[in-house]
């Protein structure tokens, strides 16, 4: 069990914007298209392992004042240094050439991935707002890559709506940082010392507005309609809507914003409208 949460296998879920772009694309069914895709799925599920791995032992120390980080493999000891270095070796030797392999693209993507979050390790995560404009690049990474795996077009409203959606809950977890630190439960981020509440809930509420607004448009362009061949798509938003307003409920009112996936995993109500925006979407471009 604990190399489970040392390699974060419980977040590798947010390597399947890989297949977000065949998704939109109406391609996801084709058998070949499919295999290449979790194929790509599971290089990113790797390189992000190494990811979480390398981040975990530059935080170490820190992870063990805080109230469940502390209970990390590396911080609380129960993964030697070295096994998770040999884990790190072998986790990109399989990634790296498996991702070229697939596509140049696709694998230079990993690298590019891989280069970006290395250096926020380093240091860049303690600059405030590019550390939070860091972390979306990654789902944006994800969402491009899968694009030329698949070798489909991309729409510029899916890239602003993936980039948007995932800066929203970046800012959400920043927020539980914020509010950890306020109650004395947890050490101050360094990036958390030009925060406040009142600036958080601000871009929340705006960013939540404008991927709504992303969202209609871009199931009402003429591209996406003309290339899916249904007028029909702008339905799917009431999921969209419906989802955020919880999201933002959960973070505002309930203050547990600090794990999106695990509320992406846990929360009754949002897991009705990923389901009910997932099959909405299939019936209105496979059926």
């Amino acid at each position: 069990m604990r190399f489970f949460f040392l390699l974060r296998v419980h977040h590798w879920p947010k390597n399947l914007f890989v297949l977000i772009p065949a998704f939109f694309a109406g391609v996801l069914t084709q058998w070949n298209e499919l295999i290449l895709l979790i194929q790509g799925v599971i290089c990113f599920s790797l390189i992000s392992s190494c990811v979480y791995i390398i981040n975990d032992y530059r935080d170490r120390e820190k992870d063990r004042l805080h109230p469940t980080k502390k209970n990390r493999p590396l911080a609380s000891g129960k993964v030697t240094t070295t096994t998770a270095i040999g884990f790190i070796i072998s986790f990109l030797l399989i990634a790296i050439p498996w991702g070229l392999y697939l596509n140049f693209y696709f694998g230079m993507s990993l690298i590019f991935y891989l280069l970006i979050n290395v250096f926020y390790s380093l240091g860049l995560k303690n600059i405030a707002i590019l550390d939070t404009l860091l972390v979306s690049s990654g789902f944006l990474i994800r969402t491009l890559a899968g694009g030329w795996l698949a070798d489909v077009a991309i729409s510029q409203w899916l890239v602003i709506m993936v980039f948007l959606l995932s800066f929203f809950l970046a800012t959400a977890k920043r927020r539980d940082d914020l509010i950890l630190f306020q109650t004395g439960l947890a050490p101050m981020r360094a990036s958390s010392k030009s925060y406040t509440l009142e600036f958080i809930n601000t871009i929340l509420s705006i960013l939540a507005g404008v991927i709504i607004v992303s969202y209609i448009m871009y199931t009402i362009s003429d591209d996406v309609v003309n290339r899916l061949h249904t007028p029909y798509l702008y339905v799917t938003a009431l999921f969209v809507f419906a989802g955020l307003i919880r999201f933002l409920q959960i973070t505002m009112v309930e203050n547990r914003s600090g794990s999106p996936m695990k509320i992406f995993l846990t929360d009754v109500f949002i897991q009705i409208t990923i389901i009910l925006w997932i099959l909405c979407f299939f019936l209105l471009i496979y059926i």
